[in-house]
């Protein structure tokens, strides 16, 4: 009975995460079919000829057309056509916010020199009382630094929330009220979603679980002696 039981949880363990990421990878995809396919002409559709749907078409589609839109905007002609629309979208009111805002925000997370969330952090957030994690995206630039006070010594910091990292809150902070974690992003990003209980140990201790669990050897429990923490713990400046 014992080893029926190691049996199905390491089934669990290893079946779990997989799946869970087989069907939020299986949505993406067939999102973006979603998308794209209606706009396909039918001669060039397989699922005209096909008695069944083939996932991902739409996604090599719009893989390879945005491909081919940065192979044409790089030469002489793509170039002058890409200057002539912004031009238009320029003199367009509400459009060219919008657009020119986008254009900065991929921008910034796609340019090879940006520095974007390259640093983990604790900083004091809502109030000085408490602490939580943050994303340093670097020094306060432009009227932002020239209002605070501090000027260059501000950091940006994002604030995300949990579990949708994707909401938050944009905070400029001192640079000695942030303490930089020793933690990738990745790691950061993973205790944020996980509500602090997925951590860089955690994950080691799960893969040695499903290891002692696949040999059907016992479970040990987990101990919170202070002689078992991490060596790196954050204290609270003074």
């Amino acid at each position: 009975m014992t080893r029926l039981r190691n049996y199905f949880l390491t089934g669990l363990l290893v079946a779990g995460p997989a799946g869970i990421t087989i069907y939020i990878t299986w949505s993406m995809v067939s999102w973006i079919d979603s998308w794209v396919k209606p706009y396909l002409p039918v001669a060039y559709n397989p699922d005209t000829y096909l008695p069944f749907r083939v996932p991902g078409y739409g996604l090599v589609v719009a893989v390879f057309v945005i491909t081919l839109i940065g192979f044409l905007t790089a030469n002489i002609v793509g170039a002058s056509i890409f200057s002539f629309s912004e031009e238009m979208v320029d003199r367009m009111p509400l459009v060219r916010n919008l657009y020119k805002g986008l254009k900065q925000i991929f921008s910034s997370v796609l340019a090879d020199k940006g520095n974007a969330f390259k640093q983990a952090a604790l900083v004091r957030f809502p109030h000085a009382g408490m602490w939580t994690i943050g994303f340093v995206a670097g020094t306060a630039r432009g009227e932002v630094a020239e209002r605070l006070e501090g000027g260059d010594d501000m950091l940006t910091v994002y604030v995300p929330t949990t579990p949708n990292p994707t909401g938050g809150y944009l905070v400029f902070i001192r640079r000695e009220d942030v303490i930089i974690l020793d933690m990738t992003v990745e790691d950061a990003a993973k205790f944020v979603i996980s509500f602090g209980l997925v951590t860089a140990q955690s994950a080691d201790a799960a893969e040695s679980l499903i290891r002692s669990l696949s040999k059907g050897s016992p479970r040990q429990s987990v101990t919170t002696d202070a002689s078992e923490r991490p060596p790196h713990s954050v204290h609270e400046p003074s």
